[in-house]
C-alpha cells in the first residue's frame, strides 16, 4: 500500500500547481493512509506448553481465530498412567517448531505481520513449561516482536470473553487436572480467590479414580482420558448406589478437597474386587454404578462450593446484579454431567452460566493468544525490551491474585437450603 500511495504521489505531483489542492492532496492521501492503517487487523500469536498439549494460534482483535494446531500427548501418557514429566519435556520439544509454523500458516498472516507473541509462563510443569517459553521469547527476539508473558489460568477464565459478552466483574470456577478455583474476576490484572483446593483437584481425581478402576481395559474407553470414560459409564449406573462422603462439609469457606473421595473410592473397589474375587486386569461388575457415584460426588461437592462462593459475593456484594455470571472452564467443563447440575444451580442463585466450547475449555494455544489480544489493547503486561524479555521465568505455582478464604471463612456462611440436582 506504501508503494502505491508512493506511485500516486509521482504521477499525481508534477500536476499540481495550487498550493490548496497541494494541501487537499495531501489531506487525501493521510485519510488514505489512515484508513489502511485502521483496516489492518491485530494480531497475536499464543504459545501454550504448561502441561501435556502443544498448542500455538494466530488470534485477532475481533477474536477470529486465523489459524491453530495442536499437538496432544494424551495417547502416549494414558500408556504410563498419568503425565511423566520428562516424556512430555521430550515431546514438547519436538513438536513445538512444527506445531507454532502450522498455526501461522495456517493463519494466513507472516511472523511480520503478527503483532505481539504471548507465551504461558506460569504456572504448570516445570518441564513443560521451559519448552514453551524459551521457543516463545527465542521466537520474540529473533523477529523482534513484543512478548506477553501469560497465566495459565488467567487465560483459562478469559477464553469466553472472545465468543460471548462477558464484562468485568464476574464470578470464575475453574476445574481441570491440575486446579480447581473460585474466583472474581475483577478486571484483566485483578483477581481475588474465593476458593481452591487444598490437596488434588477434580481432573486429577477422576483420571486416577478410572485408573483405580481399570477402566482402560474396557476397549471402548481405552483411548478416553479418565474423566471421560468416567463419565461415559456413568450415563448408565446409578448415583446413589454408593454413599461417598461429602468433603469440608464441617468449614464454612469455598475450598475444595479431592483426596478423601479418592480413598473412599480405592477402599470401595478393594472391598468389591475381594467380595466378587476380581484379579488381574477384570472389572468388577457394579463398575458403572461405581462411576455414577463417585461423579455424583465430585459433583456436589463443586456444586456446594460454588454455591456457598455466590452467597459469600452477595453477601460482601462483590458484583452488581447485573453481573452475576458464572464462568465455567478448564478441562473438567467438558464433563456435561458437571455442567447441567452447574446450571441448575446458576437457575436457583439467578446467575448466567457461561461456558466455553469443550474444544477450547481443555489446553490450547487460542486462549493463550486470546489473553495475549486483551493485554495487547489495553496496553498491559506488554515487554519489549530485550534484556525484559530474557529475564522472564517459569512459575510451576503462582496464585491467580489475592486469597480471600480468610475472609469466606470469618462470615461463618450458612447455607440455608442446598440446591439439589440429580
Amino acid at each position: 500500500m506504501a508503494a502505491y500511495i508512493g506511485h500516486i504521489c509521482k504521477l499525481t505531483l508534477p500536476r499540481i500547481r495550487c498550493h490548496s489542492r497541494i494541501d487537499t492532496y495531501y489531506n487525501h492521501i493521510r485519510a488514505i493512509t489512515s484508513i489502511v492503517h485502521q483496516s489492518k487487523k491485530q494480531v497475536v500469536l499464543g504459545i501454550e506448553t504448561s502441561c501435556d498439549d502443544t498448542g500455538a494460534a494466530v488470534v485477532s482483535e475481533d477474536g477470529e481465530i486465523l489459524g491453530e494446531d495442536l499437538y496432544s500427548q494424551q495417547k502416549i501418557h494414558l500408556l504410563h498412567g498419568g503425565i511423566i514429566p520428562p516424556i512430555a519435556n521430550r515431546l514438547h520439544a519436538e513438536r513445538i517448531e512444527s506445531v507454532v509454523t502450522t498455526a501461522i500458516e495456517r493463519s494466513g498472516v507472516s511472523l511480520n505481520e503478527i503483532d505481539a507473541i504471548a507465551t504461558t509462563v506460569k504456572p504448570g510443569l516445570s518441564l513443560s513449561l521451559c519448552v514453551g517459553i524459551n521457543y516463545g521469547k527465542k521466537l520474540a527476539l529473533s523477529a523482534n516482536k513484543p512478548f506477553i508473558p501469560i497465566h495459565h489460568m488467567e487465560a483459562h477464565a478469559l477464553t469466553i470473553r472472545m465468543i460471548e459478552k462477558v464484562e468485568f466483574p464476574f464470578l470464575v470456577l475453574l476445574i481441570s487436572g491440575g486446579h480447581s478455583l473460585l474466583v472474581l474476576a475483577r478486571s484483566l490484572d485483578e483477581w481475588s480467590i474465593i476458593g481452591k483446593s487444598v490437596d488434588d483437584a477434580p481432573g486429577e481425581a477422576l483420571d486416577k479414580g478410572a485408573r483405580r478402576l481399570k477402566l482402560r481395559n474396557i476397549p471402548e474407553l481405552s483411548s478416553m482420558c479418565g474423566g471421560q470414560a468416567i463419565e461415559y459409564l456413568a450415563r448408565d449406573g446409578n448415583p446413589r448406589a454408593f454413599d461417598f462422603p461429602t468433603p469440608m462439609w464441617k468449614y464454612s469457606d469455598c475450598t475444595f478437597s479431592f483426596s478423601g473421595l479418592k480413598f473412599t473410592l480405592k477402599k470401595t473397589v478393594e472391598k468389591l474386587e475381594e467380595e466378587y474375587e476380581i484379579e488381574g486386569g477384570r472389572i468388577i461388575p457394579q463398575v458403572k454404578d461405581v462411576c455414577a457415584s463417585y461423579q455424583y460426588a465430585i459433583t456436589k461437592h463443586i456444586v456446594r462450593q460454588t454455591q456457598r462462593a455466590m452467597v459469600y459475593v452477595e453477601t460482601r456484594e462483590l458484583l452488581p446484579k447485573e453481573n452475576y455470571t458464572l464462568v465455567v472452564s478448564g478441562g473438567v467443563a467438558c464433563n456435561q454431567y458437571i455442567r447441567r447440575a452447574l446450571s441448575l444451580l446458576c437457575t436457583e442463585m439467578g446467575y448466567r452460566l457461561v461456558c466455553p466450547p469443550p474444544k477450547l475449555c481443555t489446553d490450547n494455544g487460542i486462549m493463550i493468544a486470546w489473553n495475549g489480544m486483551e493485554r495487547w489493547k489495553a496496553k498491559s503486561g506488554i515487554l519489549y525490551n530485550k534484556d525484559d524479555i530474557e529475564a522472564v521465568k517459569f512459575q510451576p505455582k503462582c496464585p491467580i491474585g489475592e486469597d480471600l478464604t480468610d475472609d469466606v471463612r470469618s462470615l461463618g456462611i450458612k447455607i440455608k437450603r442446598w440446591v439439589k440436582f440429580r
